[in-house]
């Protein structure tokens, strides 16, 4: 009898250990240290703002940073063809320092340089058969200044002036300008209106393309017919300004739409801003040098996340553990007070066959401003199955 038992018992003790054996390997979540959210060290600055008018300030991949609050939709002026410009490029593309093709220039156009001019209007000669490449045709509209040239690509590019301003509105829409109307192609007419901070945005569009970056950025330049033009931004160059666009001669006051070129904690990095309403364009000049400086000053570049930095970890049943390591460095252009939040995107893994160190097994989400990064983690230590001892004595897992 006892015999029996025993051999039952030992029945019962082998089967369920072979079900233990046999059980699937449990999936085990990462398990990391992210917090959810941190504000930025420090307190923001007070920026110099005009003492009229209004202003915003950025930074190329920080996005916006700060307006001064007082924002009303006002005639953007001859910053309107900074959107004349970015529609023409993305219908027709060019690549820097290409030429493209020739528009030649017709009555219509010579109309409009006349009417234009006896308007006392910003001005750029034409001459009917004018053969102007759309590189040319683009610095006479974004260096001197050209209203007529505002009409003639738009005429090139859409058929009608009309079906430019609708394309001119869309992209408008697809940027996200709520504050933002155009009425023409050349901002001669009040009726297009714009924010700071709206033509801060339609500038960092713009900038993206390089032929309009090398345009803004040139000091004069040689057209068939007109010869030498020169740039109406006469701070190009100072205070690291590569540009954008001036607006003024309307009873608003003066704009000034810029980018400038500074170096913080030894990196180049691109502020933008844009000051409305001024009462001179040495004003708006003025006001744009100052929000530089300050803006100079205030930031930092951060080095968040360093390459092999640990930010999870995976920590087996029997005792096997990896740390998931960044696999970049990551730097951010970081304003005081902002909100940085992060979220740890990792799966559950099945260690039932051996995993590689440097195995991708998520990212480390991270939002600050316009950054939104997804950085890629992946294993510090290979890992290895459980031995037969863990998996025959396991008892909950």
């Amino acid at each position: 009898m006892r015999l029996r038992i025993g051999i039952v018992l030992l029945l019962v003790v082998a089967g369920a250990a072979t079900w233990n054996y046999f059980r699937p390997i449990p999936a085990v979540a990462a398990t990391g240290t992210v917090p959810a959210s941190e504000v930025v060290a420090g307190t923001p600055p007070t920026l110099p703002w005009p003492s009229h008018g209004s202003g915003a300030v950025g930074e190329e991949k920080l996005g916006f940073i700060a307006s001064s609050g007082n924002e009303q939709p006002i005639p953007a002026a001859s910053v309107v063809k900074v959107m004349t410009a970015l529609v023409v490029l993305e219908d027709k593309p060019l690549q820097k320092d290409q030429a493209g093709p020739t528009i030649a220039i017709t009555d219509a156009d010579v109309a409009t340089y006349n009417a234009d001019a006896a308007n006392k209007e910003s001005v750029v000669e034409v001459r009917v058969g004018e053969p102007l490449t759309e590189l040319q045709a683009l610095q006479a509209l974004l260096i001197p200044s050209a209203n007529n040239l505002a009409e003639t690509l738009a005429r090139w590019d859409a058929g009608s002036i009309e079906a430019f301003v609708a394309k001119m509105n869309a992209r408008a829409a697809a940027l996200k300008l709520s504050h933002t109307r155009f009425a023409d192609t050349s901002g001669a007419n009040p009726g297009s209106i714009s924010t700071p901070t709206d033509l801060m945005a339609l500038g960092m569009a713009a900038m993206k393309q390089e032929v309009f970056v090398q345009v803004v950025g040139m000091a004069q330049a040689q057209l068939p017919v007109a010869g030498i033009v020169y740039n109406v931004d006469s701070v190009l160059g100072q205070s690291g300004i590569i540009g954008i666009k001036t607006g003024s001669g309307l009873n608003s006051g003066a704009n000034f739409l810029f980018a400038a070129n500074v170096t913080v904690d030894g990196h180049q990095i691109t502020l933008y801003g844009c000051v409305m309403g001024q009462s001179t364009l040495d004003a708006a000049f003025t006001s744009a040098k100052s929000l530089i400086a300050s803006m100079q000053s205030a930031l930092h570049v951060h080095r968040e996340i360093a390459r092999n930095q640990a930010i999870a970890t995976y920590l087996m049943p029997w005792g096997a553990q990896s740390d998931l390591i960044s696999s970049v460095d990551v730097d951010l252009v970081e304003w005081p007070g902002m909100v940085k939040r992060q979220r740890l995107d990792t799966r559950s893994i099945v260690v039932d066959q051996p995993l590689a160190a440097g195995t991708r097994e998520g990212t480390d989400h991270l939002v600050l401003g316009d950054y939104n990064l997804d950085i890629p983690l992946v294993t510090a230590d290979p890992l290895f199955p459980p031995g037969r001892f863990w998996r025959l004595t396991r008892l909950s897992v």
